[in-house]
């Protein structure tokens, strides 16, 4: 039986509330957030992809690459991980979040490398609280209807989903690189970590 393709969907559908501007268009080297993270995923997946809200999809930025629209309202970053399933159930998908500013090429190969494939879902252990990262994770083909039980119970929390499943947890090997920037003070932080 052949290995479903893994795609890539980066999460950019989010309204940025705290952060007071689209984390997705943050400057990183000369580039936007969304578009290095993009360059970081084509090169790890068979097709990659911008997960967006309705009201994004046509901002400049989004329109560069393939988009998927959320299909669901609501219910966070999850609406775009079951939009991304519904549109290509046959894929196993390496979810990624647009506000992660030192996340590398090797953690994405890092992660693909050790997935499992009897597990639903493989996730990074954070450095922070030993927990699942569901924001930079594998969701196996055919775990939407897990997830729909989960928000079913009204658990709409992918971290929340992942802690309550069955999930492969490997070790981060750069205990920064999952580091997200959600408010200004974040990001000036950020930006001074990376220039020390």
């Amino acid at each position: 039986m052949n290995k479903p393709p893994l795609y890539g969907l980066v999460l950019a559908g989010g309204r940025s509330k705290r952060m007071g501007c689209d984390k997705a268009l943050l400057e990183h080297d000369g580039e936007s957030q969304l578009a290095r993270i993009m360059a970081l995923l084509g090169g790890c997946v068979d097709r990659a992809f911008v997960s967006t809200s309705d009201q994004q999809r046509d901002e400049p930025e989004r329109r560069r690459f393939d988009q998927i629209v959320d299909r669901y309202a609501d219910m966070g970053p999850l609406a775009g991980i079951l939009s991304a399933m519904d549109e290509y159930p046959e894929a196993d998908w390496l979810v990624v979040a647009c506000d992660l500013p030192n996340i590398g090429a090797m953690t994405l190969r890092h992660l693909i490398d050790k997935q499992s494939f009897e597990h639903p879902f493989t996730a990074y252990i954070s450095s922070h609280d030993h927990l699942p990262e569901p924001l930079c994770a594998v969701y196996r083909s055919g775990t939407d209807t897990v997830l729909r039980e989960f928000v079913d119970d009204g658990i709409r929390c992918p971290r929340k989903i992942l802690i309550r499943s069955d999930t492969c947890l490997i070790e981060q090997l750069d205990p920064r690189s999952l580091d997200n920037v959600n408010t200004p003070d974040d990001l000036a932080e950020s930006i001074l970590e990376a220039a020390s």
